[in-house]
């Protein structure tokens, strides 16, 4: 392998020998590069984390049951800093005699810049998947991600905008204790919304706060009807919910997440995917046989011409042959044993991670999982005989999810009740597709119209300290975020673009 030092030399040959040196860098100044970006990242935003444990805005809780709850920074396992105060266990959903349903919970207050009249709540979504891979990988003060050696302070974590709230949730989810009884969506905001009652007679400070409610994935159908259940129930959670955040959302029908946008996707990126081109030319068919391959063209328009329809014969999930997303998954991981449904950019070796999920599969390199482990266990007040699992083993919705999509039924009407609502997707994520979710929204109608009207410009998303990093567009009280480079998990895989949504979010900016 050449160094950086060394000297490159390009020579023609013509009437005379004329030889130019390539531009050289040294060791030295490639650091002094790499140095001058990691700063340009970490002063991109004001609200940092400068200070392990640097630092927490004091919240004194009176009653005494909330010294139960209480967690010693310095105590963590394997971290070698002070995080600062928090508390964490299990409270039941209800207080009814007998009540054995109980959520787990981790709370953190806001850092030092961070504000005491607001929180944030955060959910996984699976279903059945823990919060507590968010707190540990994507927004929580401290981080262990896939691939590194030990925890480090999260500089981007979100208790630099206020206090944050993670519960595994519904009850079947992580350490969450009882027997799934949901049938639909308003059974497990209802769930949710008893825990808090429980929740705020404990840490009764919290009272009156305002609310934000966020999470990802299947989340995207969680924080939606629970945010509806708050608005229709006003006297039940005595928190003033202000908006929500949903990234990568699962919204709408299989077929429009992730079938129609499929090939295309692939065209997108052909080179991170490699295939051949008779395999491509095979996709290419089967997508215009199944109506997909001109659908994006034909009915996204802006403003809409109406609402969008099923392609072929109307499958919600995908009609018999037409399973194109299925036929590129099985054909990536061919080419790459490590093809990541939730970054399509990685690639072989499979990092090892603490919680054994680090692609498209489980993936236990060590065992015990971090959060299995009984030290840990016994630090957060989490039941110790439990075998924790990033993903439930145990149905959370033992006869299936009888609600319908976000998108047709409760989304809508959280957005017009909302300051803000925040629909973020990350542009390297395959499991489900940032051009499905346009889509989604283009069928959607909210605040008396369908639909966004004029076009989301490109290169419109700026980052702080880095400039045009996707796209963002607002109308009516949505705004839709696009980032490149990131995949399902946006603030584990763009932290800072994540971070600065939340400040918008939140009201802490004016524009996105």
């Amino acid at each position: 392998m050449l160094s950086f030092s060394k000297i490159l030399s390009v020579c023609a040959v013509g009437a005379a020998l004329i030889c130019a040196e390539a531009r050289q860098m040294s060791k030295e100044h490639l650091r002094a590069k790499q140095a001058e970006a990691a700063q340009r990242w970490e002063s991109s935003n004001t609200r940092r984390s400068k200070v392990a444990g640097g630092g927490v805005k004091n919240i004194t809780f009176t009653n005494p049951k909330a010294s139960e709850f209480y967690v010693d920074g310095t105590s963590i396992p394997e971290v070698d800093f002070d995080i600062g105060p928090s508390w964490s266990g299990l409270l039941p959903i209800s207080n009814k005699t007998g009540e054995k349903r109980e959520l787990f919970f981790w709370f953190f207050p806001p850092g030092p810049e961070g504000s005491l009249d607001d929180l944030v709540f955060w959910t996984n979504g699976g279903p059945g998947c823990s919060s507590l891979e968010g707190l540990l990988q994507e927004n929580g003060p401290f981080q262990w991600n896939v691939g590194t050696a030990k925890p480090i302070v999260n500089q981007h974590s979100w208790t630099n905008l206020s206090s944050l709230l993670y519960v595994e949730q519904p009850v079947g989810t992580g350490f969450s204790q009882g027997k799934p009884e949901a049938k639909n969506e308003n059974d497990v905001a209802a769930e949710l919304a008893g825990f808090f009652v429980q929740f705020l007679e404990v840490f009764s400070e919290l009272k009156g706060k305002k609310l934000y409610l966020t999470g990802e994935s299947y989340a995207g159908t969680y924080v939606p009807y629970i945010a509806n259940y708050i608005y229709e129930n006003p006297t039940i959670v005595d928190l003033k919910l202000q908006g929500i955040w949903i990234s990568d959302p699962s919204l709408s029908w299989d077929v429009v997440q992730e079938q129609i946008p499929a090939v295309n996707f692939v065209h997108k990126y052909e080179n991170v995917f490699a295939f051949n081109q008779s395999f491509l030319a095979e996709l290419d068919a089967k997508a215009k046989s199944c109506g997909y391959s001109d659908y994006f063209e034909k009915y996204v328009t802006y403003p809409p011409k109406g609402l969008l329809p099923l392609p072929g014969d109307g499958n919600v999930e995908s009609a018999k042959g037409c399973d194109v997303w299925d036929d590129i998954f099985n054909a990536a991981l061919v080419v790459n044993p490590a093809f990541n449904i939730y970054r399509i950019f990685d690639t072989y070796p499979v990092l090892w991670d603490v919680l054994g999920f680090p692609g498209s599969f489980p993936d236990i390199q060590e065992s015990p999982l971090y959060f299995d482990r009984e030290d840990v266990k016994k630090a957060i007040h989490a039941p110790v005989s439990v075998d924790w699992t990033e993903c439930s083993n145990i149905n959370v919705f033992p006869d299936g999810d009888g609600s319908l999509p976000p998108a047709f039924s409760v989304l809508p009407n959280v957005i017009e009740k909302s300051n803000r609502t925040v629909i973020v997707h990350g542009l390297a994520d395959f499991i489900l597709i940032a051009e499905g979710t346009r889509i989604v929204l283009q069928n959607m109608t909210w605040n008396g119209a369908q639909g966004f009207h004029t076009p989301i410009a490109n290169d419109s998303f700026i980052v702080d300290g880095v400039g045009a990093l996707g796209t963002t567009h607002t109308e009516r009280g949505l705004t839709y975020f696009e980032v490149e480079l990131s995949g399902h998990m946006v603030p584990q895989y763009s932290p800072v673009a994540a971070f600065q949504i939340m400040q918008y979010l939140m009201g802490f900016r004016d524009s996105p």
